[in-house]
């Protein structure tokens, strides 16, 4: 079971990464920067999510400097943006990357989207990783023959692949295809944006919790072993996002927001 906020999966090159991290996307640079990572460092999140498209990973690893935290401490990801998927520009862009996180290495480098040249980006990457640059590789968005093609081609396997999963969006055949082939599947916008949270469902089973829907759809992603990274600039939401340790859903609670599922999606499906 995932007890709490330090608890963390075994990915399959053996590197720990915590079940729930802090993503950053549409957080502007500077001051809402600052401030959400001081909430987040003060909730206890020690893994952060960011990317070139967000635009803000100097503001980022800006906020992270001079903290009182160890840097083996922390998690940070990033991913390479659709027009690098080159072999040379996959290499520019990650040490752009790293300067801007002012960091020797990144934890997790993901490709962002199955597009274009994603051979050639993954294997700069591939190389990159055998270099200690960067401690596991991963893509996003990525659907089963995407994964099957790149583990055709080389011998690394992604470690995450992080989708778009949510109540409304539920991926089952996905997921049981990374779980059997030991790759760590992430959640991002495991809220939907904020939009089901209403569900008459998830309200009631937060009644039955004492908890919000929000929280209660963070312990559903958890229980399926599915790593999530909610985001918030509220400091509120933030802390309270970390409180799902305490409760446990049932399997009748779990099926329940399952069967919430529409196939609802805020993005394209790359033919998912």
């Amino acid at each position: 079971m995932i007890n709490s906020l330090q608890d963390c999966t075994t990915l399959n090159n053996g590197i720990k990464m915590p079940w729930l991290g802090f993503g950053v996307n549409r957080i502007h640079s500077g001051f809402p920067m600052q401030k959400a990572i001081k909430n987040a460092l003060e909730a206890g999140y020690r893994s952060f999510d960011t990317a070139t498209l967000y635009l803000n990973e100097k503001s980022l690893g800006d906020a992270l400097k001079n903290i009182d935290i160890p840097r083996e401490e922390l998690f940070i990801t990033s991913k390479l943006w659709t027009m690098s998927q080159s072999y040379s520009a996959t290499l520019k862009a990650f040490e752009k990357s790293k300067k801007n996180l002012s960091v020797d290495y990144i934890d997790l480098y993901l490709i962002n989207s199955p597009v274009t040249k994603y051979d050639e980006a993954w294997r700069a990457m591939v190389e990159l990783y055998h270099t200690g640059q960067i401690k596991a590789i991963g893509v996003c968005n990525f659907n089963i023959s995407h994964l099957e093609h790149l583990q055709s081609i080389s011998e690394v396997i992604p470690a995450v692949n992080q989708v778009e999963f949510h109540p409304w969006l539920t991926q089952e055949k996905l997921l049981e295809y990374c779980q059997k082939n030991e790759i760590q599947m992430e959640a991002w916008s495991p809220l939907a944006r904020g939009e089901v949270l209403k569900e008459k469902t998830l309200l009631a089973l937060g009644k039955k919790h004492k908890k919000t829907s929000a929280q209660i759809i963070l312990r559903w992603a958890l229980q399926q072993k599915v790593v999530t990274i909610p985001k918030s600039v509220h400091k509120e939401w933030i802390f309270e996002n970390t409180n799902i340790f305490d409760f446990n859903l049932s399997d009748e609670d779990m099926l329940a927001i399952s069967s919430l599922n529409i196939n609802k999606r805020w993005m394209w499906s790359y033919g998912m």
